[in-house]
């Protein structure tokens, strides 16, 4: 058998990302540049560079955005109180957020709501965990391992619930839920589960197929949860695994008797990054065969944001919308 690319399906854009990407690229051709971007759209550099390119400014907090400007919240989310400095400021703001991300700032309200206390799973310093904890009182645990899931102390154990970032691991996070039901048999799970619909599905088909492969390559830059837990998840299944932003990061040493080569893609990292990818195999390292594995179609897209899809100039919008759970 030939030197065999076997790109995993699914991979790349997810339906939250493709609803922000294509949001931006809206504005700009409705409303001309500059389009203001807090923080990064999603979490890949060739995405953010072409959006640059055609007017888009991305800004790391509100007042680098001028007064009565337009302004994307990105597709992460963000605290409740960037709601408010918007409106102090007169900002127009159209919301990216993904709507399963927002799906858990609602749950999250919710339980506070019914005065139950929260234990979030995720990352502390990703954007959406940060934007999450501006939910939540001061304090509230953010649990990242098995360890700190061990080592939790609470107020209140019979009224406790959780939540989760929607681009973890399914396995990591299964496992420190499992100490969490154990530690606090009372806790409350999302009526759904958190982690999104395309994390599971990478995952999965990454999972299926590690175990036939020699070498798996995921595309995705470095602050990509997703991506990074893509490398993981293939380590995890037994084959060796890298992330890569680009072609151009492929390092020789890693192909050295590699017959049978996994090709996936972070949530965020575009198609066009994968055939590059490829076609770099192809020409520098004598892959001759490509083939597609997988079984999931996905088919999940979102609307767009109304501030988009209206045929007028976009009204201000300064209220943070409200989602019957």
């Amino acid at each position: 058998m030939p030197k065999t690319v076997f790109i995993l399906k699914p991979r790349g854009f997810c339906a939250g990302v493709v609803r922000a990407v294509e949001a931006v690229e809206r504005a700009l051709d409705k409303f001309g540049p500059p389009i203001y971007v807090l923080k990064e759209i999603v979490h890949n550099r060739a995405v953010i560079g072409t959006l640059e390119a055609r007017g888009a400014v991305f800004v790391h907090a509100l007042e680098q955005v001028p007064e009565g400007a337009r302004v994307f919240f990105s597709a992460h989310g963000v605290a409740p109180q960037l709601w408010e400095q918007a409106r102090a400021r007169r900002l127009e703001i159209i919301d990216a957020t993904c709507p399963l991300v927002s799906k858990v700032h609602f749950e999250a309200r919710d339980y506070l709501r019914r005065g139950i206390d929260i234990v979030i799973i995720g990352h502390r310093s990703h954007d959406e965990i940060v934007g999450l904890l501006g939910e939540v009182p001061p304090g509230t645990p953010v649990v990242e391992t098995v360890e700190q899931a061990e080592a939790l102390e609470v107020a209140h154990p019979g009224r406790l619930a959780y939540l989760t970032q929607t681009t973890l691991s399914l396995d990591e996070t299964a496992a420190i839920i499992a100490v969490l039901r154990r530690r606090f048999p009372r806790i409350l799970a999302p009526k759904a589960q958190d982690i999104c619909y395309a994390t599971q599905n990478r995952q999965t088909a990454l999972k299926l197929a590690a175990p036939r492969l020699d070498l798996v390559l995921v595309v995705g830059s470095e602050n990509s949860s997703n991506s990074l837990r893509l490398v993981e998840v293939a380590r995890n299944a037994g084959a060796p695994s890298y992330r890569i932003e680009n072609a151009a990061a492929i390092e020789s040493a890693w192909l050295r008797n590699v017959e049978r080569l996994g090709l996936t893609a972070g949530a965020s990292a575009p198609e066009s990054l994968v055939q590059e990818v490829v076609e770099a195999l192809r020409r520098r390292f004598g892959f001759e065969r490509v083939e597609e594995t997988g079984e999931v179609d996905e088919n999940v897209r979102f609307s767009l944001p109304a501030e988009v899809l209206a045929a007028a100039p976009a009204a201000r919008c300064i209220r943070k919308p409200q989602m019957k759970i």
